[in-house]
């Protein structure tokens, strides 16, 4: 598939932002904090992806957060992060990759960094109260448009100065039919559903599952089945 069967046809280019520091590790590439080159002042998101190329061109699995994003910042939705822009790199002729920039709005912290910032006795209530909401705010926008998500975690969850939680890295979110069913690797081991785990076919309420296990560890400031395999994990849920 081609960036431009996607509504991407203005791709930029990645000179126009300069790399700043390095946020973190996303599902499929590494994140910096940059900015604009002709506004030093206005920060991103700049997204690293080394996609790798098939006679028809990039491969629709690793176009699916941009597809995803695409889609959805048409709405402008409070509760999920904004694809900016995306940039075409250079091309890894000896591996048969291309690198590709996913441009999203930058997010001052996520969701892990803010609760190992609180004090002693864990997040206030109304905080949790209020994040709460807004996940859910934002993955009921997810489901009624018929898109899981799949990897929510506190690390997918940023939270900017004022409060407002966005849902962020789609790399794993894919547009769903009922009685489907997906890959056992999808979600992070501590916030996996019983039915992911157990190999079962699953919808919409293995991200409610995730949604439960996050707002449990705002409570107590700790994960709440933290197992280390996934037997381990359906022992410590049962």
């Amino acid at each position: 598939m081609r960036l431009g069967e996607l509504g991407l046809e203005s791709i930029t280019s990645p000179d126009n932002y300069v790399q700043l520091d390095v946020i973190g590790n996303g599902a499929y590439g590494t994140v910096y904090k940059a900015c604009q080159r002709t506004n030093e002042s206005s920060f991103v998101a700049l997204k690293k992806i080394k996609v790798p190329l098939t006679t028809e061109g990039v491969p629709m699995s690793m176009l699916r957060e941009i597809s995803t994003l695409k889609q959805l910042d048409q709405y402008a939705h409070p509760n999920i992060i904004r694809l900016l822009d995306v940039c075409h790199g250079r091309r890894l002729e000896k591996e048969h990759q291309i690198v590709l920039f996913l441009v999203f709005e930058h997010v001052e912290q996520d969701l892990a960094t803010y609760m190992q910032n609180c004090p002693p006795g864990g997040l206030p209530s109304s905080t949790i109260k209020a994040f709460t909401h807004q996940i859910l705010h934002g993955i009921d926008f997810l489901h009624s448009h018929r898109i899981l998500h799949r990897d929510l975690k506190p690390q997918n969850l940023l939270i900017t100065n004022e409060g407002v939680v966005k849902l962020a890295d789609f790399g794993l979110a894919k547009t769903y039919d009922f009685e489907m069913r997906l890959t056992s690797v999808v979600v992070t081991l501590w916030y996996r559903s019983p039915e992911v785990l157990l190999g079962c076919s699953y919808a919409t309420p293995v991200d409610i599952w995730s949604v439960a296990c996050i707002m449990a560890e705002m409570v107590t400031c700790s994960p709440l089945f933290p197992g280390v395999s996934e037997g381990d994990q359906l022992d410590k849920i049962f």
